[in-house]
């Protein structure tokens, strides 16, 4: 039997008896198969171009399931005979870390790669042949080199070259948690001609073998995790570095304690923030949370991932997701994980550091952060280095820009406390660049609907405890839908810093103030993050059934007209997306009626006349979450078709100025993506739209016209112009209640306090049961976008003061609202000076009673 036969033999064998215990996961995309057939000597045509696979270190093992992939994926066999022209090579296989297998005994600390010596001199005798260079990462496991046990050393892929008993341990034990990936070709002629010109000094085999190993360890990382040491040790390189030393020092000199007390309290504020990484905690959370799932949920759908993969290779990543449930945390990780990248380390709000479930959730990658750094400069000294140390170590990370979990189902104001020490610590000493994620998640049903129903109305908020979470649990309908991750286009930290001309700023200590460049970069960072997590919006069945039903006076539709209304809005949101990341229900009309029914959020009520679709009993108020997620990529539009409808007839003209005026404030309130020179064109649009649908009509003077009262097209324009008029009403009745009680007579923080009774009260009176007119902060947002805009300020004393400009605002009113409501709005917010007081006094003391309970837990 010739050399070469038995090779194949031996190759064909070792394939098969691998295959019997490993499973490799194939990570990210194929390359191209435009080389991908196996190329043999009796080929017609010569190929002047060939493929060729490089791995890293030097493994039989690893060959052989490179080589049954590319077979398998129909690729060019990786162990195949590789024929360029008239030269040959045995395998289509290149080992960065080339072993000599003729020299064990004492081998060469840099040999290169023969094969590769080879091509590099077949290319320069031959300018028109060249090789595509594919780089293939292979793992075993995917446990960074940070356990603290020899023996989970000895069993888990790390950053060291595995050993022959390693190696067959890794087989035996991860041969069905291995993954491989596939990389971008790279063209070795390209490569071998810059080293020439650009580093003529290298020969050009140290420039390819440098240039590649860096580009697979870069690869590796992002996979396994920048290479991590122990808690312990992070601990004590957190206690010893001159940052905290120096926080300790004065901690001492404030508090009037020894240095070895200082001490002691900053290795405890260190060990109740720190993650405690651990590869086989998170292996069990994969294997929990994928039961789960299939438990709770129909599906979880992804959106957009590759974008993540093309940025984990060059950026420091940091997600930033919207907050709607503490399923959150979990959910995002396990993404990120099954997805073949590492999981990011959580900032986690310390009310969720419980017995056995914080070090579950460390285990994880969480960290923990206090809600409040105020009066504790120990203590932020030490958080503030641990956040540098992970950014040091391009350690992904994961924090939710609004703080806490959204009750309302609209995004939350951001806190830019986490983000403001991220860029505090990335111009401290720069690793990779900083790109922030946004990301849309999206539920159908949510754990904790009832819970912050009963919060909005004044209910307190309860503490998070076992005893809380079991009792979530146990009450837990198994009917969940699917959810929906998508994400978002990407905000790069460095350009913003350029925008604000704070890129050049350096800070030397953690204790350093941030300048105000900085600030007014993180504060557009903030923003653009909340913009982008919008922009990647899922508008699935259930939003689209709670933004028709809870338009309609009684939450029902005639069936027949329920499916063509979400006909309309799908149709709506399809021909012109918010956005292109925007991901749009596939289904019908009448497929989301039958997928209501199935989640038992709505009911069928039959009538001879015609089945009527409902809401389901005490499900209203839960489904205005599940409506405001959506809202903001439905709120133009239903601003048109409320000044349309409301007017009977109105012109472009009247429409574009009112639009105008009011866009300033939904846009703060729902972080709308248009800026002001974007918006004619998106109304033009939008007004296009709405005629071809026949929901309003455009006559020959240009004025847009409301369908027949009581058609059926008009009954469709009145149900779109619903979503909008609740933030209408809230508007104006702030602004009424300023007005009425003129300049300089209420401060904002009274005006804020008394909207928000005031929006209570209207939910009581007039059904207005929506979480929104119990949400302090939509009013604060609003006051604040009246000052900016030049509309009110403040006088010395506190109080808002405003001229004839006010009356700007006013003045679309009517073109608004009608007489009904505005007579309403005008009622509910007459108050006389005593009334006022009262009502003041009454806030204050509430508020008072709240500080004090909060002051004893």
């Amino acid at each position: 039997m010739s050399k070469s036969s038995f090779g194949q033999l031996y190759r064909r064998l070792s394939s098969k008896l691998l295959d019997l215990v490993v499973t490799p996961h194939v990570l990210g995309e194929v390359p191209n198969d435009s080389h991908s057939s196996p190329q043999s000597p009796e080929a017609e045509t010569t190929p002047q171009k060939v493929v060729c696979y490089v791995l890293q270190n030097f493994s039989r093992s690893n060959a052989l399931v490179v080589d049954g992939e590319t077979r398998r994926l129909k690729l060019q066999p990786a162990l195949d005979e590789m024929v360029l022209a008239e030269h040959r090579e045995r395998a289509a296989v290149i080992f960065l870390q080339h072993q000599d297998e003729t020299n064990l005994i004492n081998p060469p600390n840099h040999a290169f790669p023969p094969r590769l010596l080879r091509l590099i001199e077949l290319l320069e005798k031959n300018p028109d042949y060249d090789v595509e260079l594919v780089p293939v990462t292979v793992l075993w496991g995917r446990s960074p080199d940070k356990e603290d046990s020899l023996f989970r050393l000895l069993f888990t892929d790390t950053w060291a070259t595995p050993g022959k008993v390693k190696q067959l341990m890794n087989i035996g034990l991860h041969g069905r948690q291995s993954f491989l990936e596939f990389h971008d070709s790279q063209s070795l002629k390209s490569l071998v001609d810059y080293a020439k010109i650009h580093h003529p000094n290298l020969s050009p085999a140290t420039y390819i073998i440098n240039q590649l190993n860096d580009y697979l360890d870069r690869q590796r990382e992002v996979v396994l995790g920048p290479d991590l040491s122990d808690r312990r040790n992070v601990m004590q390189s957190l206690i010893k570095s001159q940052e905290v030393q120096d926080a300790i020092r004065k901690e001492s000199i404030r508090s009037k304690i020894s240095i070895v007390e200082g001490e002691r309290r900053a290795i405890g504020f260190v060990n109740e923030i720190a993650s405690d990484y651990s590869a086989s905690s998170v292996r069990f959370a994969d294997m929990a949370l994928t039961r789960l799932w299939t438990q709770l949920y129909d599906g979880v759908e992804v959106h957009n991932f590759s974008t993540v993969r093309e940025l984990a290779k060059d950026y420091e990543i940091i997600y930033t997701p919207c907050h709607r449930s503490h399923i959150d945390y979990l959910l995002l990780s396990y993404v990120i994980y099954r997805r073949g990248l590492m999981v990011p380390y959580i900032a986690a709000g310390d009310n969720l550091n419980l017995p056995f479930v914080g070090q579950l959730l460390r285990g994880g990658g969480a960290f923990f952060i206090r809600r409040s750094f105020r009066g504790n400069a120990l203590y932020t000294s030490v958080f503030k280095e641990y956040l540098y140390s992970i950014l040091s170590r391009n350690t992904p990370l994961e924090y939710f820009i609004e703080g806490g979990r959204s009750r309302t189902g609209r995004l939350l104001p951001p806190k830019t406390g986490m983000l403001a020490m991220t860029v505090h610590g990335h111009l401290r000493g720069k690793a990779k660049p900083i790109v922030f994620v946004p990301t849309y998640i999206g539920y159908e049903r949510l754990m904790e609907g009832s819970t912050y129903v009963g919060e909005m109305q004044g209910k307190p908020k309860e503490a998070e405890s076992i005893f809380g979470i079991i009792g979530t649990l146990r009450k837990i309908e198994r009917i969940f839908g699917k959810v929906h991750v998508n994400f978002g286009e990407p905000v790069f930290l460095d350009d913003l810093l350029k925008q604000h001309g704070a890129d050049q700023i350096k800070i030397e200590h953690n204790d350093d103030p941030i300048p105000p460049e900085v600030s007014a970069a993180v504060n557009s960072s903030a923003n653009a993050i909340l913009e982008n997590i919008n922009r990647a919006v899922v508008i699935n069945p259930v939003s689209l059934l709670s933004l028709i039903l809870l338009a309609t006076p009684k939450h029902t539709l005639d069936e027949e007209i329920c499916i063509k209304q979400l006909d309309t809005y799908r149709n709506l949101a399809s021909a012109l997306p918010y956005d292109e990341r925007t991901q749009v229900t596939p289904l019908s009309g009448k497929e989301i009626i039958a997928y209501g029914l199935k989640l038992k959020l709505i009911k069928r009520v039959q009538h001879v006349l015609g089945d009527i679709i409902a809401i389901e009993d005490n499900q209203a108020i839960l489904l205005t979450y599940f409506r405001n997620n959506i809202l903001h990529a439905f709120v133009l539009p239903s601003l048109i078709a409320a000044l349309v409808e409301h007017n009977g007839r109105i012109n472009l003209t009247d429409l574009s100025n009112v639009i105008h005026t009011l866009y300033p404030f939904l846009k703060a309130e729902l972080y709308l993506k248009w800026q002001d020179e974007d918006l004619q064109a998106q109304i033009e649009q939008y007004v296009a739209a709405l005629v071809k649908a026949n929901l309003i009509h455009l006559d020959a003077e240009d004025c847009l016209n409301s369908p027949v009262r009581n058609s059926e097209d008009h009954n469709q324009l009145v149900v779109l112009a619903a979503p909008v008029m609740q933030s209408l009403e809230r508007y104006y009745m702030t602004l009424a209640l300023i007005t009425q009680r003129g300049s300089g007579n209420i401060s904002a923080r009274q005006v804020e306090e008394l909207s928000h009774l005031l929006g209570q009260r209207l939910s009581v009176l007039y059904e207005f049961n929506s979480p929104e007119f119990f949400d302090k902060a939509l009013f604060q947002s609003f006051i604040k976008v009246l000052t900016q805009q030049g509309y009110i300020s403040t006088n010395d004393e506190g109080s808002l003061t405003f001229d004839e400009q006010f009356r700007n605002v006013t003045k679309y009113a009517n073109l608004v609202l009608d007489d009904v409501t505005l007579q309403m709005l005008h009622h509910i917010t007459s108050f006389t000076d005593e009334e006022l007081k009262a009502a003041i006094d009454a806030v204050a003391a509430q508020n008072a009673k709240k500080r004090l309970k909060r002051k004893k837990k």
